[in-house]
């Protein structure tokens, strides 16, 4: 089972809401945890965790991974979120249990390869989830989108326009991708922002958090 660093919800008590963080390739779930630390004010009612992805990474010994990456094989992303989807509807559901809520009271955010899990992973759950944030990714499999039991939760998708890692061509195919599956989804360009998360995304993330979560 994954795990990871975890927030209780500020204003104490039992969690009326929570966020999910999908880290990217090569790093783990503290990479992202800060990020429920700043959100947190704002949100005081949620619960966070960043759970380790489940693989070690060849290419970061200390980091992890979703999958392997190697960038030779167009089909590769595919192979790879599919391969990972179990392990992280195991976490989706324990935590869930945990926290006694259901999918419409969680949102994935991810980053990276987060978000690609995130995108392939939750519409795909049994219930639909809140919403899905994701930062710097891309779609990996639009096709698995197109089946007759997949839920169409709200979308955010944000990208860097100098990201030299995953091109912010990503967000259009991805935008694309989803339109075609009927997902709903909104998308944001940070200007100057590399592979990464600007405060233009760290403020527009946090407000699509709080439209769609109950509070």
């Amino acid at each position: 089972m994954l795990d990871g660093p975890r927030l209780a919800p500020a204003a104490g008590g039992p969690a009326q809401s929570l966020v999910i963080f999908l880290h990217g390739f090569g790093a783990d779930g503290n990479d992202l945890i800060g990020l429920g630390r700043e959100w947190a004010p704002a949100l005081p009612n949620t619960a966070f965790v960043s759970p380790n992805a489940p693989e070690p990474c060849a290419g970061a010994p200390m980091g992890r991974q979703w999958f392997d990456l190697t960038m030779r094989d167009p089909q590769e992303f595919a192979r790879g979120v599919a391969h990972a989807q179990p392990a992280l509807d195991a976490f989706l559901d324990a935590e869930l249990g945990q926290h006694n809520l259901r999918e419409d009271q969680c949102v994935l955010v991810g980053f990276s390869q987060g978000t690609m899990m995130a995108l392939h992973t939750g519409p795909q759950r049994p219930r639909q989830l809140a919403g899905i944030l994701g930062y710097s990714g891309l779609l990996a499999d639009p096709d698995a989108l197109k089946g007759d039991a997949v839920h169409k939760p709200p979308v955010l998708l944000i990208h860097g326009d100098q990201d030299d890692l995953i091109p912010v061509q990503a967000l259009y195919g991805a935008a694309q991708g989803l339109a075609a599956a009927e997902i709903p989804v909104e998308w944001h360009v940070s200007p100057g922002i590399p592979h990464g998360i600007g405060p233009d995304g760290l403020e527009l993330g946090l407000a699509f958090l709080r439209r769609v979560l109950p509070q």
